[in-house]
């Protein structure tokens, strides 16, 4: 078996983009103060503020897994749960963390195509009596770009929003690959007024190191906001470096510009896939139809991905994505096919 290549196994796979690294060094220099209350932090703070035309605060954690835990943990009681697609990554990737940080808050899921919360399913859900036997919803859970590279449009996730509004439920939106929905059309001005109270923009499938962005526009969530973070082992103590890296992808252009980047290498590789194509490709992955065998001697030809939780192959292009890497992916999966 070949050396497996990584290329399209995960974004998280790609390097940081030089931009985000560029950014660490030059804040590498001299001394600042501790625990995001330095001038780096600041400023990438203000630069989300104004990628969102928001007034809100932020802050930078180390992982998705942890902002999405700690905004559940925020917007619902131990006793109460969050609402969201049955293959959101907070239901089937987090080890339970919504539960570990939340003490106990449940998860319930919800079917829809492709990733998106089918309206009809949410409805019902909304319409369940409390009773002393189940966890009520207390949070709706919503994801862009999803977990299966569709990309929900503001007006889309306004009408899940907005009944769940009306039922007194808080609103997450998990954005880690909010970067490739936005580089495909999605909004992120219209974030704030949709009615999202607590926002993870992510960084690191973006192109960064590890690194995320909390921003928290329910002002009422902000109070006491860092010793939540410092209990939960996210407020480090050098934390102009988790900034630095949204500086340099933001202030330039280059978080959005990377993004298109990697969702164009995904319909390049989509024209070209002899496999047949499972759900939209409108962000950056490409999930298709390949039976067992096929795909073990993919992974003997040295490209190595996953299954995915619906049984399809996934393919994922990031910022460092080339157009040779695509063609030669392509040449070797219609040799297989």
């Amino acid at each position: 078996m070949m050396t497996p290549r990584y290329d399209f196994a995960s974004d998280n796979t790609a390097p940081a983009a030089p931009e985000a690294m560029a950014a660490i060094v030059e804040a590498n220099a001299g001394f600042a103060a501790g625990y995001g209350t330095d001038h780096v932090t600041a400023q990438a703070a203000d630069l989300v503020r104004g990628l969102l035309d928001v007034d809100a605060e932020v802050r930078f954690v180390a992982s998705g897994t942890a902002a999405n835990a700690l905004s559940t943990a925020a917007l619902a009681r131990p006793f109460e749960a969050v609402l969201a697609h049955e293959h959101a990554h907070i239901c089937t990737d987090e080890t339970g963390a919504p539960g570990f940080f939340g003490q106990g808050v449940g998860l319930i899921r919800l079917p829809g195509a492709s990733g998106r919360i089918e309206p009809a399913a949410l409805d019902a859900a909304l319409a369940q009596p409390d009773v002393s036997y189940r966890q009520p919803a207390a949070a709706l859970s919503l994801t862009n770009a999803t977990e299966y590279g569709t990309v929900y449009s503001a007006d889309e996730l306004q009408r899940l929003i907005a009944p769940a509004k009306e039922r007194g439920c808080g609103v997450h939106l998990d954005g880690a690959r909010i970067a490739n929905a936005a580089a495909a059309g999605f909004e992120l001005k219209r974030v704030a007024a949709l009615g999202v109270d607590l926002f993870v923009l992510g960084g690191a499938k973006a192109g960064m190191p590890p690194t995320e962005a909390l921003v928290i526009l329910d002002p009422a969530l902000a109070r006491r906001i860092d010793p939540r973070l410092k209990q939960a082992g996210q407020l480090p103590s050098k934390g102009r470096f988790y900034a630095a890296p949204f500086v340099g992808m933001l202030q330039g252009g280059a978080m959005l510009r990377h993004a298109a980047h990697a969702n164009a290498m995904a319909a390049r590789l989509a024209k070209a896939m002899p496999f047949k194509v499972l759900h939209p490709v409108e962000a950056n992955t490409v999930f298709v139809e390949m039976d067992e065998p096929t795909l073990e001697r993919l992974h003997a030809a040295g490209w190595f991905v996953h299954r995915f939780l619906d049984g399809s192959v996934r393919f994922v292009c990031s910022w460092a994505t080339t157009a040779e890497a695509v063609d030669e992916l392509a040449q070797t999966l219609q040799r297989l096919a």
